[in-house]
């Protein structure tokens, strides 16, 4: 990637950022405030992006999707293109929680393709490693509440059905206790995943440069955070409740299940 042209692609990412913010706040606080901002932040990152991808094929003399940063990055701002065009057509806002973090995390990954300079220092190397981590377990934590809630909302279901529900049905908390529950610990695991997505891949990127893009366990990574992803969406867009919620955390946890095992390496444990 060419060194202006990386340039630009980090601004856009920069700018696409507000609206990784604001599909956060939408979700934790399900209120719209930042969307008018990040909509223009996100026209404007479209226009540097267009800039970035015209720039790369002009110095490489050939069509800017020639390695799996290149196709990435284009792939992004097609999706941003697309977006602005059907808001324009539709004034549709809800597809903004699932593509403005979708194409923030992919113009991200698509930024690190140019190599950098090695850690500053061990210190600064190991906090930014510690920081992922907790940021792990702390959206694993808030997803395995979710999937308890989301079971526990399924049983209270159909206890409701039965004409004698079973005597400890009543020491359980209401549906719409349970319900808000599973709101609450989805909406933060995907916030918390989300930035332990950032964390892992800029510190891969400088631990490993260019080739992280190539390990199993990011590509593992990057889809549990896509299931997070659309876990979220369908909750908040399509109003998934009782068995269908539940199926998506299950799901979830399943998924982050195998990147714990991936990134632990237990699967060679497993192999033998």
């Amino acid at each position: 990637m060419a060194e202006m042209s990386a340039i630009w692609l980090r601004v856009a990412a920069a700018l696409y950022s507000l609206g990784l913010l604001h599909a956060i706040l939408t979700v934790v606080q399900r209120r719209e405030n930042l969307f008018r901002y990040a909509l223009a932040a996100l026209r404007v990152g479209a226009v540097f992006h267009v800039v970035s991808v015209v720039e790369e094929g002009l110095l490489t003399g050939h069509f800017p999707a020639n390695n799996v940063y290149e196709s990435i990055s284009l792939c992004a701002l097609l999706i941003a293109a697309l977006f602005l065009f059907v808001y324009q057509r539709y004034q549709m806002t809800t597809l903004s929680i699932v593509l403005f973090p979708l194409i923030f995390v992919m113009a991200l990954v698509a930024a690190l393709g140019r190599p950098v300079g090695v850690w500053s220092s061990p210190a600064v190397r190991d906090a930014w490693l510690t920081t992922h981590v907790v940021l792990v377990l702390l959206g694993y934590a808030s997803l395995l509440l979710t999937a308890v809630g989301a079971v526990t909302y399924l049983f209270q279901e159909k206890e409701l059905k039965r004409k004698k529900p079973r005597r400890f049905y009543y020491r359980l908390p209401p549906l719409g206790t349970l319900d808000e529950m599973i709101s609450r610990t989805m909406a933060f695991a995907f916030l918390f995943l989300t930035l332990a997505v950032i964390a892992a891949s800029t510190w891969a990127f400088i631990e490993k440069g260019t080739s992280w893009i190539a390990d199993i366990r990011i590509v593992i990574s990057l889809f549990t955070w896509g299931v997070c992803l659309a876990m979220v969406f369908l909750r908040v867009s399509a109003g998934w409740r009782g068995r269908k919620a539940a199926i998506m955390a299950l799901t979830a946890i399943g998924c982050s299940a195998v990147t714990w095992v991936a990134h632990t390496g237990l699967r060679s444990i497993l192999a033998r």
